[in-house]
């Protein structure tokens, strides 16, 4: 019964080794026009699913008190400016060589951290669907592609440590999953769809939403929802 709340993240990894291995491969032979057309696609998939889980939420108040609260912590946090200063190394890692440790720390920084492997370690854990994290992982191995082309095959063993980290939020959604009522879960669906939508706009290059910043407006909304 477990295992099957696990596919997602289990598929996550295997994207990730995937599209390493075929980017060592095929070198820079995937050119910056075939990632774009690709990132694209996947971006019109993303807002499909952002805006399919958004409007499942009923309760627009706490919806927005969520997000509100939620983008203020993120500021005082400065959370999406330290994950600025994360993405700055990262790229200077990519000119920088091709050793496999600092292909693994680039890979498991980019994979590891951001609202989609939250928000689908979460769906993953608490409805056993895999629908964001199937979206991040063909994302991730699309990415992989250039990344191994410039890196080398270190950027396949940072599907460990993503797996580990999701599958740890995936074991966390389980253990409070009987504590939430079915209008509960609903209401977190709606917040986290609006932050899969804004990432879904991002990728189109539509907008710039500090997405990291609204992160805090999962926790608030779960705390809001126990409370009232």
């Amino acid at each position: 019964m477990y295992l099957a709340n696990y596919l997602g993240v289990i598929a996550n990894a295997l994207a990730i080794i995937f599209g390493g291995l075929l980017g060592t491969l095929l070198g820079r032979r995937f050119t910056a026009p075939l990632q774009e057309i690709t990132l694209q696609a996947l971006g019109l998939v993303t807002l499909l699913i952002g805006f399919q889980m958004a409007t499942q939420g009923q309760n627009i108040l706490i919806m927005t008190l969520s997000l509100v609260l939620g983008g203020l912590a993120g500021e005082l946090l400065g959370i999406q400016n330290r994950l600025n200063a994360w993405e700055k190394k990262m790229e200077s890692r990519v000119k920088g060589g091709e050793r496999m440790g600092k292909a693994l720390i680039f890979a498991s920084l980019l994979y590891g951290i951001g609202p989609m492997a939250i928000m689908g370690s979460l769906e993953s854990g608490l409805y056993g669907t895999h629908s964001i994290l199937t979206t991040k992982a063909l994302l991730d191995g699309t990415a992989a592609i250039p990344f191994a082309a410039a890196m080398g095959w270190g950027i396949c063993l940072s599907a460990i440590p993503v797996f580990l980290y999701q599958g740890a939020i995936v074991f966390f959604a389980l253990i409070i999953s009987p504590f939430l009522t079915p209008e509960m879960a609903v209401e977190i669906s709606g917040v986290g769809g609006l932050l899969i939508l804004a990432i879904g706009l991002n990728v189109l290059k539509v907008t710039r939403i500090p997405v990291a910043g609204l992160l805090p407006a999962i926790p608030i909304n779960i705390c809001l929802l126990f409370l009232l």
